[in-house]
């Protein structure tokens, strides 16, 4: 049995090692996808374009607008004389904001009265406005504190001390580069897998499969056992470049990794054979992985928390496979977690993996008759 196995094993990579097209599938896109989300993939802002509008002659504007030069996540791109001029620069995105500064800002200062500094800001993308604000507030502070300690204020009332755990400097790089090995495992496991059977039915091999003497639970370890290694090798990799080309620590436990990965590609084995199952051609079958990787992608908190889902739709996510692996991945990679704390991820995802393989096995069998 054994010996028959393998014998599939190795068929199956040589016909994919063999064809240039399917080499490039497997080494190039993940290696591209892997540089494109490191590196164009984040949430830091830098050099965000905004302008001037500055009513007030006193040198307390001067000195907040100083802040702003001295900050590398802002850059200066227009003076404005008046109000009329405001408009024109939003709605035509040469601008992400404005800073209007009152014409009484360093009299009302001076006197120890609170005065308002006005931000308008193009919010055509939430996402990016929120942080451009969120920055915007964290030079107002700075120089609210400086103002304080120049002009005898005295202490604020109450003072803001940021402390962030597993992420002191907030990279977002830190973030979206360990889902990358999510992501990527999950892509290039349900490619190799979903085409597998598919590609032997549309070139006529298949039912040479039938005629020997393997049964089909043989046929379908021959399967899944090189979609296996293969997705274990590209996500070994990816966590290489991810910490010794990225720099993204890695704190937790290895065996913890190496756990959580073997039960995410038993579960993408599995969904990529039922997929095969069902494709008659290799056209079928990849259709059939993109239908199913699009709305894995989107559910898994990889981009977007799954607690800002409606409550239906999450409750949609515990069947997606992506979701656990990612909080393993992130884990091991952040927080410094191991086996025992990651035991509420590991369950539900051995659960999916037993149900996919199962369902591909009768997939499998069902279609061979």
């Amino acid at each position: 049995m054994l010996a028959r196995i393998w014998a599939l094993v190795i068929k199956e990579f040589l016909a994919l090692l063999r064809d240039k097209k399917s080499r490039f599938v497997l080494i190039g896109p993940p290696i591209i996808q892997l540089l494109v989300f490191g590196y164009a993939a984040t949430y830091d802002l830098s050099h965000i374009p905004y302008a001037v509008y500055n009513q007030d002659s006193g040198f307390a504007s001067r000195q907040l607008l100083g802040e702003f030069q001295g900050s590398t996540a802002f850059k200066q791109v227009a003076t404005i004389e008046n109000e009329g001029q405001i408009a024109p620069l939003i709605n035509n995105e040469k601008v992400l904001l404005v800073l209007n500064i009152g014409p009484h800002f360093t009299r009302d200062l001076l006197m120890h009265h609170p005065t308002p500094l006005q931000v308008i800001i193009n919010g055509r993308n939430s996402n990016t406005a929120t942080l451009a604000l969120n920055y915007v507030n964290t030079v107002l502070m700075h120089f609210d504190v400086r103002w304080a300690q120049e002009h005898h204020w005295g202490r604020p009332p109450a003072q803001l001390v940021v402390r962030s755990w597993f992420n002191p400097n907030l990279l977002s790089r830190w973030f979206i580069v360990p889902g990358i090995v999510a992501l990527l495992v999950l892509v290039v496991t349900l490619l190799v897998t979903g085409l597998s059977v598919a590609r032997e039915r549309e070139q006529g091999t298949f039912d040479q499969l039938l005629v020997t003497p393997m049964r089909p639970v043989e046929i379908l370890l021959g399967k899944a056992i090189p979609g296996f290694v293969i997705g274990a090798l590209e996500g070994l990799f990816i966590v290489l470049v991810a910490v010794f080309w990225f720099q993204v620590p890695f704190v937790g436990s290895i065996l913890a990794l190496i756990l959580g990965l073997a039960l995410f590609l038993m579960a993408a084995v599995g969904i990529g054979l039922m997929i095969s199952s069902l494709s008659v051609t290799q056209q079928q079958g990849l259709l059939g992985v993109f239908i199913f990787l699009v709305p894995a992608i989107i559910l898994s908190g990889f981009a977007t928390p799954i607690a800002n889902m409606p409550e239906a739709v999450q409750y949609l996510t515990y069947l997606n496979p992506m979701r656990y692996f990612l909080v393993i991945v992130r884990g091991v990679f952040l927080e410094g977690d191991n086996i025992p704390m990651l035991w509420p991820q590991y369950w539900p995802l051995a659960i999916i993996a037993l149900c996919s393989m199962a369902a591909a096995a009768w997939l499998f069998r069902h279609r061979m008759q």
